[in-house]
């Protein structure tokens, strides 16, 4: 959100006290858990904080929600896998059960594929996930997607590049 010349800059802790009770009921509302609008409230304002730029005076609560539903969003997808994962495992016989940490890893690691290629446009991700993790190749992706092979390359390609970039960026 960039300043306008007539816009009032509002420090943070003045924000948290007078809107984290709003968007903690506002969390409250989509997650209907209390203590989790706890903590993804607490994250907004962490995320705030990180960022480390002026705060307009302008639309105070439509940054707040705007932050916050990035974090709902995150918070569902982390669910959403640990779920799947715990039924695969719920499927192997218990001898191979992985240790806590071991497991813990693993969705770790599972949350961040997730956020990389969260990124792309459902096609591409679609495309790369077919050829990555069914290991077909460019010309069978295309077939069974419906488009031609060298757009199916590109798919690839561009998917390739953008996780790429993000290990990228986040090693700088």
């Amino acid at each position: 959100m960039s300043l306008h010349e007539t816009d009032s800059i509002i420090p943070l802790e003045v924000l948290y006290g007078t809107q984290r009770s709003w968007l903690q009921a506002w969390l409250r509302r989509s997650l209907g858990c209390s203590q989790q609008a706890a903590d993804l409230a607490q994250d907004t304002f962490v995320r705030l904080l990180v960022r480390n730029q002026p705060i307009s005076d302008r639309a105070p609560r439509a940054l707040l929600a705007r932050i916050a539903r990035g974090l709902v969003i995150d918070h569902w997808r982390r669910d959403a896998l640990e779920r799947a994962y715990l039924e695969t495992l719920a499927l192997q016989p218990e001898a191979s059960f992985p240790s806590p940490a071991v497991r813990h890893e693993a969705l770790q690691c599972l949350e961040r594929i997730a956020q990389m290629l969260d990124g792309l446009k459902p096609a591409v991700r679609e495309a790369f996930l077919l050829y990555q993790l069914s290991g077909l190749t460019h010309v069978q992706v295309a077939e069974q997607l419906g488009i031609s092979s060298r757009t199916a390359e590109r798919h690839v390609a561009s998917a390739l590049l953008h996780c790429y970039r993000v290990c990228f960026e986040d090693a700088l």
